[in-house]
């Protein structure tokens, strides 16, 4: 494709990658002709940066420890029409690239998820990963009403306008999780394709820690589910807590109705304390529910300040090409 038709920037985020950071950009240079490939070095302590720039790569570095952090510098200060988010890790098949950006302009789309599909014989996934994956998948799912493929894939591909409309307030590995949820939330065109998913090369470790990470994206799904389904999150308490009330009470009441004396005041009160509360959490609920249709239309006005971009808005070649068919080479 005619590099001077699009801008399309890479994004790769790099802590002690120095093993496999050189291969990433080699491979996607080659696969994408004209692509500008960014790697941000995260606190790295070995030559990931050295490595990255000898491969032709653009070197920038944040300083603050985690991937969300350095997804939200580089979409902040990388301008393009394509932006390409992949691990520098060496796992996934740079060779997807051209097909998923192709999709990106056939579509138009704004989000191209790159789907897993493990090399047969391959071990890339750690021992409950690929569990702990589909069971977030799952929540995810059934918290907002659509299906996942692969939440955490750190292979995607966006437009200017999913980039620029991002909030990134993650900091670490849940900012994957964070750029599903905004593409389900504002309902913006996606789609995804399945890539290849291989072991790292020798002399590379992962920055993954199971439990810890998991808990920490299971904890930002609880939280997003509470600001993005404020009606069911904070129904469900208040009715439980409703529920609670009304056991604690029936005995008392049918206690004062044969006997006209009520000997356990304290129950009571947390009867009717439970009782409040479980108001109030209804109330809660949908006085958010209307905070957050505030927050989507403001966030979809910023999104619709952005063009699509899109193969048919491309000019032809001078060789009766179009942009669309460069595309696929690209």
């Amino acid at each position: 494709m005619d590099s001077t038709e699009l801008r399309i920037a890479a994004v790769i985020p790099c802590h002690n990658e120095e093993a496999s950071v050189a291969k990433v950009v080699a491979d996607l240079q080659a696969a994408v002709p004209g692509i500008v490939v960014y790697v941000y070095d995260n606190l790295s302590t070995d030559s990931t940066a050295e490595r990255a720039r000898e491969a032709g790569a653009i070197v920038r570095f944040e300083n603050t420890k985690g991937k969300g952090n350095v997804v939200r510098r580089a979409f902040a200060d990388i301008e393009a029409d394509v932006y390409l988010m992949v691990d520098g890790d060496d796992t996934y098949e740079a060779s997807a690239a051209p097909l998923m950006i192709k999709t990106l302009l056939d579509g138009p789309f704004d989000h191209v998820l790159g789907v897993r599909r493990q090399d047969e014989g391959a071990s890339a996934y750690r021992a409950g990963h690929e569990t702990g994956n589909k069971v977030l998948n799952g929540v995810v799912g059934k918290v907002f009403g659509e299906n996942v493929e692969d939440m955490l894939s750190g292979f995607r591909v966006f437009s200017r306008r999913f980039v620029k409309s991002f909030p990134a307030v993650s900091r670490e590995f849940e900012i994957e999780t964070e750029l599903t949820v905004h593409s389900l939330h504002l309902r913006v065109p996606r789609t995804a394709v399945p890539v290849g998913f291989r072991d790292r090369p020798a002399g590379s470790e992962s920055k993954l820690r199971t439990y810890h990470d998991g808990f920490k994206i299971l904890a930002l799904i609880i939280g997003l589910a509470r600001h993005e389904r404020p009606v069911a999150f904070y129904g469900l308490v208040g009715t439980l807590s409703w529920l609670v009330s009304i056991i604690l009470t029936i005995p008392i009441v049918v206690e004062f109705y044969n006997t006209h004396e009520v000997p356990r005041f304290p129950t009571l009160f947390l009867g009717f304390t439970l009782l409040l509360l479980g108001s109030l959490a209804w109330t809660a609920g949908l006085i958010l529910d209307g905070i957050r249709r505030s927050r989507h239309e403001a966030a979809r006005l910023v999104y619709l300040r952005y063009a699509a971009v899109s193969a048919d808005d491309l000019p032809a070649n001078d060789n009766g090409g179009d942009a669309r068919g460069a595309g696929a080479e690209r």
